[in-house]
C-alpha cells in the first residue's frame, strides 16, 4: 500500500529544504531540519528529496541530511538514485559521503545503468576506481553491456585499465 500524498505543509517543507541543499545553504538546511524538523526526505513539489536535488560539490549538506536520516538509496521516477548523480557530475568526496552513509552503488536506475556505468560514460576515471571495487562487475545495462564491455565500446582504455586491473585482482 502507498503511503498517502505528501499534505501541503509537508510539500512546503520539501521545497524549502530542497530550496537550500540546490543552494548549498548549510546553515538553512540545519535550520529547517532542526528548528523546523523538517523530515530529511520530504518530497519537494517535483516529487524530489533534497538529497536528490543537493549541490554535489558541497559534501556537507549531504553529510547534514545524511546524518538527519535523509535515505541515501532514495530513487526518482526513472530509478536515479543519488549515486547516479554523484557519479554523473564526477563529485568523489560526495559520493564517498553517500556510501559512508549506507548508499548501495549496486542499484540499477531505468536503463539498468549502476552508477559504475554512469561514471563510465562521463569518463570519470576516479569515479571507476572508487566504484569498481564496491559494484558487481558483471551487472549489464538495458543495452547488455557490462562496465567493461561498455568502456570497450566507449574506447576509454584508462577506464578499461582500471576495470581489467580490478577483474585480475579477483582472479
Amino acid at each position: 500500500m502507498q503511503p498517502p500524498p505528501p499534505g501541503r505543509e509537508e510539500l512546503r517543507a520539501g521545497d524549502r529544504l530542497s530550496g537550500a541543499a540546490a543552494r548549498g545553504d548549510l546553515p538553512e538546511v540545519r535550520r529547517l531540519l532542526q528548528d523546523e524538523l523538517a523530515h530529511p526526505d520530504a518530497h519537494n513539489r517535483f516529487g524530489k528529496t533534497a538529497l536528490q536535488v543537493m549541490m554535489f560539490g558541497n559534501i556537507f549538506v549531504a553529510q547534514e541530511l545524511l546524518k538527519q536520516g535523509a535515505n541515501p538509496n532514495v530513487q526518482d521516477a526513472s530509478g536515479t538514485a543519488p549515486t547516479h548523480d554523484a557519479a554523473r557530475t564526477g563529485f568523489l568526496d560526495t559520493l564517498s559521503v553517500l556510501v559512508e552513509y549506507g548508499a548501495d552503488v549496486n542499484i540499477p536506475d531505468a536503463s539498468g545503468s549502476l552508477p559504475l556505468h554512469v561514471a563510465i560514460r562521463e569518463g570519470h576515471a576516479d569515479i571507476v576506481r572508487f566504484l569498481a571495487p564496491r559494484s558487481n562487475l558483471h551487472h549489464r545495462d538495458a543495452e547488455g553491456r557490462t562496465p567493461l564491455e561498455l568502456a570497450q565500446r566507449l574506447g576509454l582504455t584508462d577506464i578499461r585499465g582500471i576495470l581489467e586491473q580490478r577483474f585480475s585482482s579477483l582472479a
